[in-house]
């Protein structure tokens, strides 16, 4: 059969991917890398029928191939990715792409064929490597939260002493003269940047997931619409905020306090990044059984480097005293300790995405209401009060006293169980750290219920992670009084803990 000078010249020797020509049936001419593909003799392979080179995934779609030959119009018919056979048996995958043509000899189907072995493993590489990319900054991030936990904990043990002696200060100043009115304000100092030190620790409890979170049914278009006002005052007056709600987004479990707080760190970021002017959008929709929150503002950007680090725990590209590096970490450990995860893309001058996956669908949950004002005198009633830090356990103790309380403290589990042994009366309330050295207070207060079912329990911690269940929620009848706290936090969770 003679070809036309046009069709022959088409078939270019040096292609980089194999040429078939084929009748409908049977293969009428290929090229040089077609004979390289398949492992077979130009000679051998023109003439045979075209099943010779499919595999069983081939065959599956052969009846479709037919048709389309028969039916469809001159011009392409499309690119599939499936797999070949070569000569000797051995199959690689390949993606192929026919077009149909007619010439004076009739119509035939032009195939070209590329082996894609190479790019599929590469792609396979690129995944592995991504994934272990991946892991090793998930167990980074972990090593920091395990670090920033242990930090918050000592830290709001800390804050404990100073928030509450200076109120002690305070109190005292007002109650003897006028004259010490100095003394009061600047005492009101301390308090104000020990509640400044407060916020710190929550941000760095947020990302080790350790923080205490309260997670209800939550419409998240909603929350963002109640947010909206905050957001703009957050972003100022040259940043526009769009909000593209998707309608029928599901319903999710969290914690509308910590969801807010995540978008007011982003809003923050997002203000920083666009000094000029500019807009961030936040739009919602629905990713398989997952509910998306995405943010982009149109900012400066950041490089890949800084992206990699963008998560980490005081890591920020701001000047001297512009920020704590700790707002993109408090995103993460929201996201996360939602069951969630995060991501962020970014390229220098092209803006920000923020994207946050959340598991769809709305838990039970059973609700905490309050009946009304809650008294904070006591009554008598003697409290066992176990805290490693003296000083925070010297004022527990003085608050406790002056609030009518008989108080019996203890540095340690082992002395509380030894001072509740020898005591002949009742112990109304064990008020007890989570975090101690030799005894953790969870094992304390099993410990001591056995012999004393009568005692109700309070933990007080600002790293309560051995008494939460999953997501950072709490054991089921656990009561927890979260450092630091005031003195009115003290009272009313010790009477209400008593009261129930």
């Amino acid at each position: 059969m003679e070809w036309s000078e046009e069709l022959s010249s088409g078939l270019l020797r040096a292609a980089p991917d194999a040429i078939l020509v084929i009748d409908g049936e049977r293969i009428v001419l290929v090229n040089d890398r077609a004979e390289h593909m398949y492992g077979w003799p130009r000679s051998e392979l023109v003439g045979q029928l075209v099943d010779v080179l499919l595999t069983d995934a081939g065959r599956a779609i052969r009846d479709e191939r037919r048709r389309l030959f028969t039916e469809s119009p001159v011009g392409s018919i499309g690119t599939v990715t499936t797999t070949a056979r070569r000569r000797d048996g051995s199959e690689f995958p390949c993606e192929s792409s026919t077009t149909l043509i007619e010439t004076p000899q009739g119509r035939y189907a032009v195939a070209v064929v590329r082996d894609i072995t190479e790019r599929l493993r590469a792609e396979e590489e690129k995944e592995r490597l991504r994934a272990e990319a991946h892991a090793h900054r998930s167990q980074r991030l972990e090593s920091l939260g395990q670090l920033a936990g242990g930090i918050a904990h000592d830290f709001n043990n800390m804050l404990g002493v100073i928030l509450n002696y200076a109120s002690f200060v305070i109190e005292e100043a007002q109650a003897e003269a006028p004259d010490l009115a100095m003394i009061a304000a600047d005492a009101q100092q301390v308090v104000r940047a020990g509640k400044r030190g407060t916020d710190l620790t929550h941000q760095l409890l947020a990302f080790a997931r350790r923080e205490v979170v309260r997670p209800q049914p939550v419409d998240l278009n909603e929350l963002i619409a109640e947010l909206r006002d905050l957001l703009r005052r957050t972003l100022g007056d040259r940043i526009s905020l769009i909000f593209r709600p998707d309608p029928g987004l599901p319903m999710v479990t969290c914690d509308p306090g910590q969801i807010e707080q995540l978008l007011v760190n982003l809003a923050l970021n997002a203000r920083d990044a666009m000094p000029s002017g500019g807009s961030m959008v936040i739009d919602t929709g629905s990713l398989e059984d997952r509910v998306r929150l995405r943010i982009c503002d149109s900012g400066h950007g950041m490089a890949a480097d800084v992206v990699e680090r963008a998560f980490e725990p005081f890591f920020t590209t701001k000047g001297s005293g512009e920020g704590t590096g700790l707002g993109l970490a408090t995103v993460y450990g929201i996201a996360t300790q939602a069951g969630g995860e995060v991501s962020i893309t970014s390229e220098v001058g092209l803006g920000t995405t923020v994207t946050v996956l959340l598991p769809a669908g709305a838990a039970v949950l059973p609700q905490d209401v309050p009946s009304g004002v809650v008294a904070t005198g006591g009554h008598g009633e003697t409290l066992l009060v176990v805290e490693d830090e003296d000083a925070l356990r010297d004022v527990a103790g003085r608050i406790l006293t002056g609030a009518g309380y008989r108080v019996i403290t203890a540095e340690g589990g082992a002395q509380a169980l030894d001072l509740a042994a020898r005591h002949d009366g009742e112990i109304d309330l064990l008020l007890s750290d989570v975090v101690m050295p030799g005894m953790l207070g969870k094992e304390l207060a099993d410990r001591l219920v056995v012999v004393r079912p009568g005692t109700r329990v309070l933990f007080m911690s600002g790293y309560a992670q051995p008494v939460l269940a999953s997501q950072g929620t709490l054991e089921p009848g656990v009561a927890l009084l979260e450092k630091p706290f005031t003195a009115n936090d003290l009272l009313v969770a010790v009477r209400s803990r008593l009261d129930s």
